[in-house]
């Protein structure tokens, strides 16, 4: 073999190994952008004197989807919803695989509670049970079901959150 063709072999191979390099970094980045799309932000609240560790829902495709189609809350105390306006914010269980108590807030306290929230396996969308709140709320908060109860927490008590700013809640 030619010094010429030893040069254009070795440089497919190059090429080769450069395609599958790129190939690795790209499916890599890929992967680990989706990951980070369904990233949930994180920040910690005080309920009834306690600091939990939640997960905030603050566009509409995160609470859309909420605590669904997840099998616990895993190390976190809850999940948080922001709205942008006090309204009388209805929640269902849609592909809930554990039950929860749901919290409505405004204005830094408890405006209404919905303790130990069954789920509703095999039941459509259209027949789900919503959960309205008494009051209008801007803010509402998933927690373990038996937590409301344990704490015997009520309306009125209140509520603050470290990162989120007062107009928020």
């Amino acid at each position: 073999m030619s010094i010429a063709e030893e040069i254009k072999k070795n440089g497919r191979r190059t090429l080769k190994k450069s395609h599958l390099a790129f190939l690795g970094i790209f499916l890599v980045s890929t992967i680990g952008l989706r990951a980070w799309q369904y990233r949930l932000p994180e920040t910690i609240v005080n309920l009834k004197g306690e600091k939990l560790h939640v997960l905030v829902a603050d566009t509409v495709a995160r609470q859309n989807l909420g605590l669904g189609k997840r099998d616990s809350l895993a190390s976190y105390d809850g999940m948080l919803f922001i709205f942008p306006e006090s309204e009388r914010y209805g929640f269902v269980m849609r592909d809930m695989r554990f039950p929860i108590d749901i919290v409505w807030l405004q204005a830094g306290a408890v405006v209404d509670i919905a303790p130990d929230v069954p789920i509703e396996p095999g039941v459509a969308e259209e027949t789900l049970r919503v959960y309205f709140p008494r009051a209008p709320a801007n803010t509402v908060l998933e927690l373990h079901a038996g937590w409301v109860r344990a704490r015997e927490l009520k309306i009125g008590d209140k509520f603050t959150g470290r990162k989120l700013g007062a107009s928020q809640m």
